[in-house]
């Protein structure tokens, strides 16, 4: 299942990103998908961009009120939640790919859980992505996308390639996008050592499909008949989560590790487990 997802997150990287010769000529592409929201993290100001990231759509709508809200960026976003849940995490979202990659380095891993570092992605997104687009429209009539300002470092990348090829861009840019290259180099060192820390500890956007984990459509089913508790799947688990207990955990991926290394095949995915035959729990 692993070579199948990794297929899948290729693939969905290259069909987020398919103007890859802009890379070169850091021109931006501003066709009509570049109004359509993709599920998983992608910058709008990538070159090779086809689409908008549901994050910066968001914080936009909410830092212009006087428009209203923007009811088809609330809808997807939504809609993707409830639907995918983390599973977009998983398999839909670029960044995530670029992580998992960079841990495949040599090095001694982390693997401890680190749960209470969990609860930085919803600051970041109660703070960043809600609040101070909200403020900052309030007292200036004009919202201030903080998260992708401040911190994303999908956006970075997106930059670099962008002052890379105008001379004007690079002469603008300031200590806050310096500021934001150490951010992303200090993402890419601890990917090395600890399994996607960004999606754990400061996405926002893993903290709102994280919320609608337990009612997403996509979701993991265990068939407690056929478990034995073997512990197999929380030691291959890279999230460090036990499956038999947190199936629906907010911070569950649905990477399928769990489902493809249960040696009775009591997990899958949604809909209902319906194994064919039964097995004796030996307890």
């Amino acid at each position: 299942m692993d070579k199948r997802r990794k297929i899948t997150q290729f693939l969905i990287t290259l069909l987020y990103n398919p103007h890859l010769t802009n890379l070169f000529s850091g021109k931006l592409h501003t066709g009509k998908t570049k109004g359509v929201c993709v599920p998983g993290l992608n910058c709008y100001s990538c070159p090779a961009a086809a689409g908008s990231c549901p994050l910066g759509s968001l914080q936009q709508t909410l830092g212009n009120l006087k428009k209203g809200l923007n009811t088809y960026v609330i809808g997807s976003v939504l809609l993707f939640a409830s639907v995918f849940g983390r599973f977009v995490c998983g398999w839909l979202c670029p960044f995530g790919l670029i992580q998992e990659l960079i841990y495949k380095i040599p090095v001694p891993k982390c693997m401890k859980r680190l749960k209470y570092l969990g609860w930085l992605k919803y600051v970041t997104l109660a703070v960043l992505v809600i609040l101070l687009p909200i403020v900052t429209y309030i007292q200036k009539g004009m919202g201030y996308p903080a998260f992708c300002k401040f911190i994303c470092p999908q956006g970075t990348i997106g930059g670099l390639f962008l002052i890379r090829a105008s001379e004007t861009l690079r002469a603008q840019a300031g200590l806050m996008f310096t500021v934001k290259i150490v951010i992303l180099v200090g993402i890419i060192i601890c990917s090395a050592f600890i399994f996607r820390p960004f999606c754990r500890f400061i996405c926002p956007l893993g903290a709102i499909y994280g919320l609608f984990n337990k009612i997403a459509l996509v979701r993991i089913k265990l068939d407690k008949e056929v478990c034995t508790d073997c512990g197999t799947c929380k030691k291959v688990c890279p999230m460090r989560l036990d499956p038999v207990k947190e199936s629906n955990h907010p911070d569950c991926i649905r990477c399928g590790k769990c489902i493809a290394d249960c040696p009775v095949k009591a997990l899958s995915f949604s809909p209902e487990v319906k194994p064919k035959g039964r097995t004796v729990k030996n307890r």
